[in-house]
């Protein structure tokens, strides 16, 4: 009786023949091997890559709509080393004895400060810093740069150099990015009628007070000109993340505090 057998086997091998060639598995060939792994790898590496700068550029996203861009802030770090901080006091930018000597026959604190105003901007270059702006309501205090160029605006709000110095009885306008290079004025859209704004120059101390602000195009050079009193124009790109307006805040002049060299030479 023969016995069912339920497991599946292989055919017996067939003996070789005497001069049949003896067949096996074909041997792999070691180059096409290593092009398919390069090939592998190379693929593996871009998808990683691909991968991780696409994270990156979400995270550089998120980061820019919730705070500012991080890499301009990077740049903007490294210039603000590089400002020439030389003219935010007399103590490293002495008045000569011949300016000691006007101020002293100059007949009242008014006309002691616009001849100080008038020194420093003959004095300072592009790019050199001339004051410090503070904004309490926005929490924002910045290095003013002379200049409104590209590489001036890197390292901070700019005065622009059409117009006056604090101290003159005109127009005082600085411009400041929103997004990029540390957004120094990225909040201006909250300032309200009232709010102060403090210029801090090496000659005094001046605040302005907010007036109104409006949104008009960026070839709305008006809003520059000399108005009869001595006015803060504050402006930046809008709205956020564009430059096709400018956001413009208005303030009027509502006190002065003279430095210490200014009053003794009363």
């Amino acid at each position: 009786m023969t016995t069912e057998d339920p497991t599946v086997s292989e055919p017996a091998a067939e003996e070789p023949q005497p001069g049949e060639p003896v067949t096996g598995p074909p041997i792999p060939d070691p180059r096409r091997a290593r092009r398919r792994w390069i090939v592998h790898r190379l693929v593996r590496d871009i998808s990683s890559v691909l991968i991780i700068s696409g994270l990156l550029l979400v995270a550089d996203a998120g980061v820019t709509l919730l705070w500012q861009e991080p890499v301009t802030a990077v740049i903007a770090l490294i210039r603000r080393s590089e400002i020439n901080q030389r003219y935010l006091s007399y103590r490293t930018a002495p008045l000569t004895r011949a300016d000691r000597r006007v101020l002293h026959a100059l007949p009242g604190v008014g006309a002691r400060l616009a001849f100080l105003a008038r020194r420093e901007g003959r004095e300072v270059q592009s790019g050199d810093a001339i004051g410090r702006i503070v904004i309490p309501r926005i929490h924002a205090s910045y290095i003013v740069i002379q200049g409104t160029d590209a590489l001036s605006l890197e390292k901070g709000p700019g005065h622009y150099p059409g117009t006056a110095f604090p101290g003159l009885g005109r127009t005082v306008a600085i411009a400041g990015h929103r997004t990029t290079y540390l957004a120094p004025f990225r909040h201006i859209d909250a300032l309200r009628p009232g709010d102060q704004i403090v210029l801090e120059m090496p000659y005094g101390r001046f605040t302005y007070i907010v007036q109104y602000h409006l949104i008009v195009l960026p070839t709305a050079l008006w809003v520059t000109r000399d108005v009869g009193y001595e006015r803060l124009v504050l402006s930046a790109c809008n709205p956020l993340y564009s430059a096709a307006q400018r956001i413009i805040v208005f303030a009027r002049l509502r006190s002065r505090t003279p430095a210490t060299q200014v009053q003794s030479a009363a």
